[in-house]
């Protein structure tokens, strides 16, 4: 099969299934920032999504997407694993011009999915599942995510490692972004370096929202 046996076929793959991690990510960090400005307009985002049958289906396609992403990336390794051969254990000089990052994907995208795996627990579990099966999951209202972000981010620890998540996430991202975008034809000499301009740009715009989060909440901000 084209999109299995040809590098070109894996690249899409990767790229179209990056795609769905990118619009989740785009989607949470600006309804996330809500919180700064106004506590009960975060409250009523998180009501207005939590239980309504499109927000759960929105949900599910996004993680199927992810997942697909973090599957084929597993699949991807092993047959370079295996392609190496007793190469494998060779010391090499880094390529000039390659990135670390794009060198690590792997290691970025296992440190990604890890606290991904913790932060759907801490909010998706206690909030949007708590609302549809009626079984209260935490202390406080499924609704209220400003309480839960209050609880949470006034943690040290929690905020630190939501911190190394998004250290993570930034460097994967400021590579995935434009290699997906390359891949999908996007890939001349003119357009590649705006690609990476892009990458850096949006990358660190949406890592400065999500960040801006637990670093207020840790010092004592509080909205309105």
């Amino acid at each position: 099969m084209w999109l299995i046996d040809s590098s070109i076929g894996r690249k899409v793959i990767m790229s179209v299934s990056g795609i769905f991690l990118i619009l989740f990510l785009t989607f949470h960090s600006i309804m996330n920032v809500t919180v700064l400005f106004s506590g009960e307009a975060y409250n009523a985002v998180c009501e207005f999504l939590g239980a309504n049958w499109y927000a759960v289906v929105g949900s599910m396609v996004l993680a199927a997407g992810f997942v697909v992403h973090i599957i084929y990336a597993l699949y991807l390794s092993i047959l370079n694993y295996k392609a190496r051969g007793t190469n494998r254990y060779a010391v090499t000089k880094r390529q000039e011009g390659v990135k670390w990052a794009s060198k690590n994907m792997l290691i970025l995208g296992g440190v990604i999915f890890g606290f991904m795996a913790l932060h759907l627990f801490q909010f998706w579990y206690k909030m949007q599942y708590a609302e549809l099966s009626g079984v209260p999951t935490g202390d406080f209202h499924p609704a209220d995510g400003t309480a839960f972000i209050i609880q949470l981010f006034s943690q040290p620890l929690y905020c630190v490692l939501y911190i190394v998540w998004l250290a993570a996430l930034w460097f994967h991202l400021t590579h995935g972004v434009w290699s997906a975008l390359q891949s999908i034809g996007l890939n001349n000499k003119t357009w590649l370096p705006r690609l990476k301009c892009f990458a850096n740009i949006y990358s660190t715009f949406i890592i400065l929202l999500f960040i801006a989060i637990p670093v207020l909440f840790l010092f004592g901000f509080r909205p309105m």
